[in-house]
């Protein structure tokens, strides 16, 4: 075999097994670890295919062949030859190029500082930039910002250190606007910054990507081609739950960011994980999940949202969004590229089932843009909407419903019909459901919880106008009377926010005055969970407090339009 063929005969491997297979996946590594391949995006494709066997290995010794490739991967003479071309695409050796969020670029000046550094010819907000120049320098420097007209890019290199790149200047200069973190945030991101991230020893990439494991699944036989029963799967409890330590939490965390630089992405729960709070869920056949949640100032006021990092043998192959309360969880679930196509569906029944474990969900919901809706051709394309329908789950807007039962007459007549794209916008353009349980309405998806933040906001609007701060602190006061709290000595930093945060609503909860004393308690405790460690125990906890629900969801049905 020349380097060509043994690629395609690798790739062409891929969900075979046995001691065949094995060998002539061995016989295929031997050829392309000594051979070059002839274009960058053969080169890429050897690297998916090595990064797929490393999570899906055959035996120890595919394992160690694959391992020791791609540890010598940004050597290979082809890499070094295609360097350019792969650009983006995260493999050791390459550049990166993203307008990352500001707590990413944070992350990453703090890191690779000296590798990092603004794409000028992509910049498009020179204007605002020199704006904001005036207020990263000091006002000595104003008599030479006011007049020199050197432009954002001259003013920039004449401002920073002679040590220090352009990129890592304004990071830092950015980061110490405004009174906190959101300020600082807005200020940053407003520009929209293209950063570049150089290549270099120790530096993000797919390349490296995974994280130490006891022992490795191997496998054996082909992926399972049946579907999953997700109502089985659901109620199937993970192996364990490992709660990390700071510095193991600190690691797991700095993965799954790195497993988003490298692919252009940037999730907020990953920018802004606590370190503190992580936990891993550990199932059979080396699937594991790294479950991050935000840290207190991060948090949503209602939903708690977590992310979870997918490991397969430690090999990050993917992640999912998670908001939960009220018993129910609204599900965002990807799969990177490469490794799709083998046991998508039987590690979303697991998914499910570290939802329900963690947060006693038992209704799940996909958002539209999961099914390809809002502007996501991608799902669109790829059928998404009908990969969960033959999971089980169910639209309940009418005019889906009516669509959805159109297209299975089709199919009944006709087993190769294709759903056509104008057809798969319906079905995508409403939520879809999955009730492992009883069927019912209080959940995530139906009830219209940003009507609750309409409620207060024509509270404060009528009480207190244009001094928010003033009604911060006035109802802050209110809702420790309301709730006979004499003082929040004892609670942590982030639980007093959490409080003030929802000493608002907790002033115009439907009947709160006339709840027992017991139940005010309660209510306290929840509220203080929402700024704790794990904000999970604030869903277990919400989700117990019956007149709690009941009052949000008598909020959340409220008619709040002007008028």
């Amino acid at each position: 075999m020349n380097a060509r063929e043994a690629l395609a005969r690798l790739e062409g491997l891929r969900n075979a097994r046995g001691a065949a297979a094995a060998a002539e996946k061995k016989a295929c590594l031997a050829v392309l670890a000594r051979r070059a391949l002839g274009t960058a995006r053969a080169v890429e494709r050897l690297h998916e295919a090595l990064c797929f066997q490393r999570a899906y290995p055959d035996d120890a010794d595919v394992l160690a062949r694959v391992a020791a490739m791609l540890a010598g991967f940004a050597r290979r003479p082809d890499l070094r030859r295609h360097r350019r071309a792969l650009a983006d695409t995260g493999i050791e050796g390459t550049e990166i190029r993203f307008p990352f969020f500001a707590g990413t670029a944070r992350w990453l000046a703090a890191r690779w500082a000296g590798r990092l550094s603004v794409d000028w010819k992509a910049f498009s907000n020179r204007v605002a930039l020199e704006r904001i120049l005036p207020l990263v320098s000091l006002p000595a420097e104003a008599p030479g910002l006011d007049e020199l007209d050197l432009g954002a890019r001259g003013w920039v290199k004449r401002l920073k250190g002679p040590a220090e790149t352009d990129a890592a200047f304004l990071i830092r200069r950015l980061d110490a606007l405004g009174h906190d973190r959101f300020e600082q945030e807005w200020a940053y991101e407003g520009l929209e910054l293209p950063l570049v991230l150089a290549p270099g020893p120790g530096g993000p990439s797919r390349t490296h990507a995974a994280y130490p494991v006891s022992a490795v699944h191997f496998q054996t036989t082909p992926f399972a081609s049946g579907r999953p029963d997700l109502r089985r799967d659901v109620a199937r409890p993970p192996r364990s739950v490992a709660f990390a330590s700071p510095a193991e939490g600190r690691r797991l965390l700095d993965l799954a960011k790195e497993s988003m630089v490298t692919r252009q992405r940037d999730l907020d729960v990953f920018q802004w994980g606590d370190p503190d709070g992580v936990r891993v869920v550990h199932f059979d056949d080396g699937l594991s999940f790294v479950v991050i949640g935000a840290v207190a100032e991060r948090r949503l006021l209602l939903e708690s949202v977590y992310g979870f990092l997918t490991l397969k043998n430690g090999v990050p192959i993917g992640y999912v969004l998670v908001s939960a309360l009220f018993g129910s969880s609204e599900i965002a679930y990807n799969v990177f590229e490469t490794f799709r196509g083998g046991e998508s569906g039987r590690i979303y029944g697991n998914v499910l089932a570290a939802t329900r474990h963690l947060f006693g969900s038992s209704v799940f919901t996909i958002f539209p843009y999961q099914l390809g809706g809002y502007g996501n051709p991608e799902a669109l394309q790829s059928g998404a909407w009908w990969f969960y329908q033959k999971l089980g789950f169910r639209p309940r807007a009418p005019r889906v419903v009516a669509a959805m039962n159109e297209e299975l007459a089709r199919l009944k007549a006709n087993p190769s019909h294709r759903s056509s794209v104008a057809t798969l916008k319906i079905l995508a353009s409403e939520n879809l459901y999955f009730h492992a349980g009883k069927q019912r309405d209080d959940t995530i998806g139906i009830l219209e919880l940003p009507n609750v933040g309409l409620a207060v906001t024509d509270m404060l609007a009528r009480r207190f106008g244009s001094d928010r701060e003033k009604a911060e602190a006035v109802l802050t006061l209110e809702a420790r009377d309301l709730l006979g709290l004499s003082t929040l000595s004892g609670w942590s930093m982030g639980e007093r926010l959490a409080f003030r945060r929802w000493a608002p609503l907790l002033t115009i909860l439907p009947g709160v005055a006339r709840w027992k004393p017991a139940g005010k308690r309660a209510l306290a405790a929840v509220v203080r969970a929402k700024g704790g460690r794990h904000e999970s125990d604030f869903v277990r906890l919400f989700d117990a407090h019956r007149p709690l629900r009941r009052a949000i969801a008598t909020l959340a049905a409220q008619d709040v339009s002007p008028g």
